[in-house]
């Protein structure tokens, strides 16, 4: 049986020795809000800078479909398809 799922990450940025590198990224329970009001990623610590993303698919199967970019903020890597 396939089961479609949303998911959504706050990837936040740190600064390093060689410049900014991606974090630990954290799962938040629902999409965060445009206004950032009730964000639920909110509360995530970086020192460079942040990005949310989503990704959909189906977990029991491992396939899902390429991450969608919602917001960035900051200093973040210029190139993402490293990541």
């Amino acid at each position: 049986m396939s089961v479609t799922y949303t998911y959504y990450v706050a990837l936040p940025f740190v600064r390093t020795g060689d410049g900014v590198a991606a974090g630990q990224g954290q799962e938040c329970p629902n999409e965060p809000s445009p206004s950032g009001g009730q964000n639920p990623c909110r509360g995530i610590r970086a020192n460079a800078g942040a990005l949310a993303f989503k990704r959909t698919g189906d977990p029991n199967m491992g396939s899902f479909a390429d991450a969608t970019i919602l917001k960035t903020f900051g200093d973040i890597s210029e190139n993402l398809d490293e990541l």
